[in-house]
């Protein structure tokens, strides 16, 4: 052990940075609640920024819900083990609705239909069904339902984004796009989507991006840009942008990892400790012990123990396999930080249909902890394994987040009822 670490007490250690770590870490400090965040902080880089509510049910039929709270209801009646079935459609909406007025408090409002999904662009020219999106996104959906003349806006030297790929993907259902590609202001080379959004927080960028798209934009009723319209000013970047074209603008979806997930980075990293959360991000539990008095013992640091945190309770949000909360091998599937039970396949033979594309999905991404009512894991029998520890997020078992677009979703519905069963069980 470092001879340096130090030690910590609190009535709350969330294990995890995604988005069910950083929703679980919110509705805590709004309880009041005593809490440590652990966790590796590179995780919410790889959001989209968008929040997925329900998307597709069934999967296997690959039904693309318009109305994703009925498909919540219909969702629950089909499948009563899947996490939304712990929940009321109350509670989820609550859920949301206090993340969604967050965001908006932190400068980077979203936007909803309320009832309905909407259908966003991808960087590979498909569409998506999302519930909710970033302001710097919202005129896209509409545009693309309008089938508005739009110019399209790619840069020399940005991988893995084509504006040309885009418009020839969705020539039949929008035949008005029109790509073009032009240099990024002030840069040469191969472009990072992470340097265009902090120059583009810089005013001079701006203009100069505003005179190197005017030129293009002829009858364009929109245009459309790779997500990188700033990093913490994206409310004066678009203004600034549609004031200076003349015309709306909207974001696109760039490849993982994204500015989206790490604007959302970087404000609950920013905010959150002054709601009273302590973070030790870029830290990992490396041993958890229950002690005599049912309290936890976390040795947390990066290769050597550098802190020893002692907690009435745990909610862990570590994530599936690319959070390390699940580990795979040749012998099976376990949880990393516990040793808590995995529901699983009985063999590996069993974890992957022969269709790469299988309409059902693979039975390994519906791999996870199972919890109760209260989101505690339960053993085999559905047994409450320890009245203190809880789960939520990806790494809870019975859902196929990928195929049912509901991760974001259900990453912070799923952290609310641990937080809610937590503050019960503290008081």
């Amino acid at each position: 052990m470092n001879t340096n670490n130090k030690e910590t007490t609190c009535d709350l250690m969330i294990i995890g940075t995604g988005m069910a770590g950083m929703a679980a870490a919110l509705f805590a400090a709004r309880q009041g609640i005593d809490t440590v965040q652990v966790g590796l902080i590179g995780e919410l880089g790889f959001a989209s920024g968008l929040i997925d509510l329900l998307g597709v049910h069934p999967v296997a039929q690959g039904k693309v819900l318009d109305d994703p709270w009925q498909g919540i209801t219909r969702l629950c009646r089909d499948e009563p083990l899947h996490p939304y079935a712990l929940l009321d459609i109350a509670s989820i909406r609550e859920s949301l609705d206090i993340v969604l007025a967050f965001l908006t408090t932190s400068g980077y409002p979203h936007f909803t239909l309320l009832q309905r999904n909407m259908e966003v662009l991808t960087p590979a020219g498909t569409l998506k069904p999302t519930y909710a999106v970033p302001h710097t996104m919202r005129r896209g959906p509409s545009a693309l339902a309008d089938r508005s003349s739009c110019l399209l806006v790619d840069f020399d030297g940005l991988k893995g984004y084509s504006a040309r790929q885009i418009a020839l993907s969705l020539a039949e259902r929008w035949p008005e796009l029109h790509p073009v590609r032009i240099g990024f202001p002030d840069a040469k080379g191969e472009l990072y989507t992470e340097h265009m959004a902090r120059a583009l927080d810089v005013a001079d960028s701006r203009e100069k991006l505003v005179a190197a798209i005017r030129p293009h934009i002829g009858t364009a009723e929109v245009v459309g840009l790779p997500a990188v319209l700033g990093m913490y000013r994206t409310v004066r970047v678009m203004e600034d942008l549609q004031q200076g074209l003349g015309v709306p603008v909207f974001e696109i979806p760039t490849m993982l990892p994204a500015v989206t997930g790490l604007r959302l980075r970087e404000i609950f990293e920013q905010r959150l400790p002054a709601m009273g959360i302590r973070l030790f991000f870029q830290q990992r539990v490396m041993d958890a012990q229950r002690l005599a008095d049912g309290q936890w013992r976390f040795d947390v640091g990066r290769t050597d123990i550098d802190f020893r945190i002692t907690a009435r309770s745990a909610i862990m949000c570590s994530g599936r396999f690319f959070g390390k909360g699940l580990h795979a091998d040749r012998h099976g599937i376990r949880e990393t930080i516990f040793d808590l039970p995995v529901v699983q396949p009985k063999d590996r033979a069993a974890w992957h249909h022969k269709d790469l594309l299988h309409r059902e999905g693979h039975p390994i991404n519906r791999a996870g902890v199972a919890v109760d009512g209260q989101f505690h894991p339960v053993d085999a029998n559905r047994q409450m394994l320890y009245p203190n520890l809880f789960a939520a997020g990806s790494i809870l078992a019975h859902q196929d987040w990928k195929r049912q677009k509901c991760g974001s979703g259900l990453a912070i519905a799923t952290a609310y009822g641990a937080v809610r069963a937590c503050t019960r069980m503290l008081d």
